[in-house]
């Protein structure tokens, strides 16, 4: 019978043979004891395992050995405005949770911010707690969302670590289930204290898992970046935290908008450092145990298409910032996009590996980013691994904005999707096609990188969904294979001179924009040519890429093209994260469909597929028990009940 609240106590085995103290060492390495101790597999975010009982010669014996649904369904049926269609309170978003497996056991959170351990074999609930925040209301951003959770063990105690709600970080004891009475007040820390700043707290919460790295737990937020077409006043700071994991002790704070005397201070002209909101870490986190370093991804000051209020070149927003994780010190950084106003913030965990590169060993960090552009850097110095330029860029028309005069290119490797917008890039299956997709671009701005928002309406493309997104990139560590999927979205933003009450002067019309089919291309088609998503492959030792394919079919079945008999076109949608073993790539297709795929890693060839119970968007995970390896991802959410499904082979 399963437990809630008052949970079970068998021991879990969580602290065994090999379990080493701190969760995460050899962090570029891979995944270690055949488990899944952390969001990204390791701490590095390689998303890889060498198991290789799945293989080429028998993933197609693969077949569903479990499927777990989730314990919100229970919480549903108590909730009325949960069983009405048109009311979207207690409607749930996609369910984007990568669990993670210690000691035999799964460990999830779920969407209303529920934990629960889950018998890794059989699928068996063995406990759940409830925290109960969905009671004070629904997070901003996407709702009730959650990406996973934290681990810690120094070999003798262990500790899950949930952030969520509006907005708490937990600390619960994976041998029972209960919150830990000595970490902050009755097992929880209250993240709308200590930021500095008075704001809204409806404003404010988590998403992502927390970064859990030599006994501190790190957290970043999440908040919406535009709110009824603009922008309201007094909007949370994205400020980084550390947490002591056993007290909830605040260790550390990173100002993420720099504070008068910090560095980049002057970055912010005329005060807006005390009023800008926004510049978060909404995404996952990365760190190298061996260095004492993590790896933070930061995000867009708010708004995040109009900055005529932020003059400067806004540090650390859109920024890759190194820190001390043991007191927050700022290490080194590297500032992606200057004056950010397309919403081009990092969107993933930053992926540690090894490189060999002219006989030199070199330890490196690599960020992908949503211009389908990857950063490589030395990941102690922060040197440019390879060459980055600073080119000229288009300027903004729109009265009041100063936008910077050049961006940084990367000049090697070569992007993964295409940046910037020309007439070349529509749709020609056939002139006709062609020439309405053109009436239909004609009628906004576009160009190439980095073209401004105007009120007329700007497309731009990757969109602020990217290219790459949140669930990032995996990498052998045996060869510096580095694999990214992608999405070649496209945005528009018309903006539009804002009330007064306001905090920014302009902001983009309704939703900030529009993604694939936000903008219709002629005849219910794409406005632009495929892929419309893709898989690509690197050899991050030389900087070259090994090859590209299309993830998915696409509209070829479309009444317009069927007769073309076309190749695949891409999935038109986002896709999910990807996994890699020593023998294959799996990635879900993403948001509409429920297909997950294999993938040849030397060549890109799909080598299976089959249909899971529901959508699945999350990074799925591998490990080894009974002898027997499982594949587990997260499906459903929205519309579908949340749940976890396991492969093995039959």
């Amino acid at each position: 019978m399963v437990q809630r609240a008052v949970l079970a106590t068998v021991w879990l085995g969580c602290v065994g043979a090999g379990l080493s103290l701190h969760a995460g060492v050899d962090s570029q390495a891979g995944v270690k004891n055949n488990e899944w101790h952390a969001y990204g597999g390791d701490q590095g975010h390689t998303k890889y395992s060498p198991l290789d009982q799945i293989d080429r010669s028998n993933v197609h014996r693969l077949q569903i050995a479990w499927r777990w649904q989730s314990i919100d369904e229970d919480i549903k049926k108590t909730q009325p405005k949960a069983q009405d269609p048109k009311d979207r309170t207690f409607r749930t978003y996609l369910n984007e949770v990568t669990p993670l497996m210690i000691g035999g056991v799964l460990y999830t959170s779920t969407s209303y911010g529920q934990i629960a351990a889950i018998d890794a074999g059989t699928g068996k609930t063995l406990w759940s707690f409830d925290p109960a925040l969905y009671h004070e209301g629904r997070p901003p951003v996407h709702g009730f969302l959650t990406r996973g959770l934290g681990y810690w063990t120094d070999g003798k105690q262990q500790r899950l670590f949930y952030t969520g709600g509006l907005a708490y970080l937990l600390s619960i004891d994976p041998k029972t289930g209960k919150p830990d009475p000595a970490f902050g007040l009755g097992g929880r820390v209250d993240l709308k204290e200590g930021l500095g700043r008075r704001f809204e707290p409806r404003l404010y919460t988590v998403n992502s898992a927390p970064l859990v790295t030599r006994d501190v737990v790190i957290v970043g937020s999440a908040m919406p970046e535009n709110v009824s077409g603009g922008v309201e006043k007094d909007m949370p700071p994205g400020h980084v935290r550390a947490y002591d994991v056993r007290t909830g002790k605040m260790k550390w704070i990173f100002h993420t908008i720099p504070q008068p005397g910090e560095f980049g201070h002057e970055t912010w002209e005329n005060g807006s450092w005390a009023t800008a909101g926004g510049v978060n870490v909404w995404t996952h986190m990365s760190a190298d145990e061996e260095l004492g370093y993590v790896y933070i991804p930061i995000g867009s000051p708010m708004n995040d298409f109009y900055g005529g209020q932020r003059h400067g070149d806004n540090l650390f927003a859109s920024s890759l910032v190194c820190l001390e994780a043991a007191t927050g010190k700022r290490v080194w950084h590297y500032q992606f996009v200057h004056h950010p106003i397309w919403d081009y913030d990092p969107p993933a965990a930053p992926t540690l590996l090894d490189l060999k590169i002219d006989g030199k060993e070199i330890k490196a960090v690599a960020q992908v980013t949503k211009q389908g552009f990857i950063f490589v850097f030395d990941r102690a110095t922060g040197k440019a691994i390879f060459p980055i330029e600073e080119r000229p860029v288009p300027q903004s028309t729109l009265p009041g904005e100063r936008t910077a005069p050049t961006q940084p290119f990367p000049v090697k490797p070569e992007p993964f999707v295409k940046f910037g917008v020309s007439e070349d890039d529509v749709i020609d299956f056939t002139p006709e096609l062609r020439k309405e997709a053109l009436e239909i671009l004609r009628k906004f701005d576009f160009g190439p990188p980095y073209t401004p928002p105007t009120e007329r309406g700007t497309i731009v493309k990757p969109g602020y969904s990217g290219g790459a997104n949140w669930w990032g990139a995996a990498v052998d560590p045996e060869n510096g294979h580095l694999y990214v999927p992608s999405w070649a979205a496209f945005s528009m933003a018309a903006m539009r001179k804002q009330d007064p009450d306001k905090a920014v002067t302009y902001a983009p019309v309704g939703n900030a924009g529009a993604t694939l089919a936000g903008v219709a291309g002629p005849r219910g088609l794409p406005l632009f040519k495929p892929p419309y998503s893709s898989i690509t492959a690197y050899d991050m030792n030389r900087a070259e890429k090994l090859w590209s394919v299309p993830h998915g079919d696409g509209p070829r079945d479309h009444s317009e093209l069927k007769a073309l008999n076309l190749p695949p076109l891409g999935g038109f949608e986002k896709p999910g994260g990807p996994l890699l073993t020593k023998t294959l790539l799996f990635i879900g297709q993403g948001l509409i469909s429920a297909k997950f795929r294999a993938f040849d890693k030397k060549t890109g060839e799909e080598v299976w597929e089959i249909d899971l119970p529901a959508k699945s968007s999350a990074a799925p995970i591998t490990y080894l028990l009974g002898g027997k390896q499982y594949i587990v991802v997260a499906v459903g959410g929205g519309d579908e009940p949340d749940g976890l499904v396991a492969l093995a082979l039959r």
